[in-house]
């Protein structure tokens, strides 16, 4: 008999911190938190809230989903220390899922194709091109990529993300009914897909290693050589 299922996804790779917990079956609780500057205040917490709605405790989960970005460097990097030390206290797998694939999981199903965009700052975007599979699923295509608004080859395809509400004139006005920021939910299904028994092979290929998805460099860099002042 195969051991129970509880699966913690969590998000940190936008302003909105997010978390979920999944049986295998279906997501028991959900929550998030909207602060762009204290990812590292807010997920522990949203973590407890969603496994005490659940009647659950950490020691029960068999594993942990982490979105690896695209995203900021500090925020992004909060959510992949904490599903590492969840997953080597608890000794659990840890899980990496590409943070714009659960955008386009959550995106209403009747998008054929459709390209998920989110907040890079400096005025870019990260973005994907998805289209629908004949099981439903919203297969990435092309990205993850960093680009100005402008440079995104939307070609007439809806867009969906926190990149759509920022640059409209760019990349179209928001999809109605679609979600702006990543979902833990979304995040969890994709997951408890991958991991369940007899998995299909395109349900497996979302997961990833839990590394962040950088795709330009820090913004902080190591400092040079000290200048001497004196002769």
């Amino acid at each position: 008999m195969s051991a129970p299922v509880l699966l913690l996804a969590i998000d940190t790779s936008g302003a909105v911190v997010t978390a979920a917990l999944h049986d295998g079956d279906a997501v028991l609780a959900a929550a998030r938190a909207d602060h762009a500057r204290r990812h590292a205040e807010l997920l522990a917490p949203l973590v407890a809230r969603v496994l005490a709605e659940a009647g659950r405790d950490r020691s029960e989960l068999s594993a942990v989903a982490v979105g690896v970005g695209p995203g900021p460097f500090t925020g992004l990097r909060v959510g992949l220390v904490t599903a590492r030390v969840l997953g080597a206290a608890l000794g659990i797998g840890v899980h990496g899922v590409c943070s714009l694939d659960a955008l386009a999981e959550a995106a209403p199903a009747r998008l054929p194709a459709l390209l998920a965009a989110t907040d890079a700052r400096r005025r870019e975007v990260h973005w994907a091109r998805y289209v629908r599979d004949t099981a439903g699923r919203a297969v990435r295509v092309e990205g993850p990529h960093v680009a100005a608004p402008a440079d995104v080859p939307v070609r007439g395809l809806p867009v969906v993300g926190r990149g759509a509400v920022l640059y409209p004139q760019a990349l179209g006005e928001p999809v109605p009914g679609a979600p702006a920021d990543v979902d833990a939910a979304a995040l969890a299904r994709l997951a408890a897909r991958a991991l369940a028994p007899g998995a299909d092979p395109a349900d497996v290929a979302v997961l990833l290693p839990p590394d962040p998805l950088y795709l330009r460099r820090p913004d902080a860099a190591v400092p040079g050589a000290r200048k001497r002042v004196l002769t």
